[in-house]
């Protein structure tokens, strides 16, 4: 069964438009997940009051937990986080973190789960992160990311981008970090469904291969042109319903 790392839509939201700082934007995605390192000590101080010393200190409290794992209490350096999200695609980078525990390391592979963050002083407070399996699957929302000028829209054609991320399947080292697609060939009239878009190998979409991606819609004026064509039809359907005479 494969594993379910879920990811909270405001995460979604943050690390996407979020880079050396949260509020700046990503600019250099990484096609293919690599595995950074990030150093993390265990604390047994808890409470607001510790959190903040840690923020002092120049480091981030966390927490690490994964299948049939107690949790465990960990602080990480800011700077080092910040770098590895500063270079990477957000919640779905995997990292190799390292451990200090009663004197020995121990490396864990891991997913950043849950970030929060402090958006008017621009700040990351805390981090979550979920241990996963390199040789079991693990199940992630993938970044659509649609490629080049359709040529509907150079003929006046409006793109409409219903779906941005989908739901895949796949071992961790086969994570991508988006999922490119051509749509320079899209015309009016034209949608890009799910089953449309060919995956990365050893990778499969769990979600209903019919559901829309994209469509390239006619132009408004031309919507507006028919809908008033319609309108002047039904009314001319009227006008002439009443006046024929009625059957006796």
């Amino acid at each position: 069964m494969s594993q379910l790392v879920g990811v909270k839509l405001f995460v979604q939201q943050f690390l996407l438009a979020g880079a050396a700082r949260p509020s700046e934007q990503v600019k250099d995605w990484r096609k293919i997940m690599a595995q950074p390192v990030l150093t993390a000590r265990e604390r047994q101080d808890t409470g607001k009051g510790a959190a903040r010393k840690l923020r002092k200190e120049g480091q981030i409290p966390a927490v690490f937990y994964g299948p049939g794992l107690e949790p465990q209490k960990l602080a990480v350096s800011y700077s080092d986080f910040e770098r590895i999200v500063q270079g990477t695609a957000g919640e779905n980078v995997i990292i190799s973190l390292e451990v200090e525990s009663q004197g020995k390391n121990a490396a864990k592979s891991v997913m950043l789960k849950e970030l929060q963050s402090d958006p008017v002083h621009e700040r990351y407070l805390h981090a979550d992160f979920y241990e996963i399996s390199m040789d079991k699957e693990i199940t992630v929302n993938v970044a659509i990311q649609l490629k080049g000028t359709p040529v509907g829209v150079t003929n006046g054609g409006i793109l409409e981008n219903v779906r941005r991320e989908i739901s895949v399947s796949c071992l961790p080292d086969k994570l991508t970090s988006t999922i490119e697609v051509d749509i320079s060939e899209m015309n009016i009239g034209d949608a890009l469904h799910i089953e449309d878009i060919q995956l990365p190998e050893g990778m499969t979409a769990l979600e209903e291969g019919h559901l829309t991606v994209a469509v390239l819609a006619a132009p408004a004026m031309e919507k507006e042109e028919e809908g008033e064509e319609f309108e002047e039809e039904a009314a001319e359907f009227e006008t002439e319903a009443a006046e024929e005479p009625a059957e006796e």
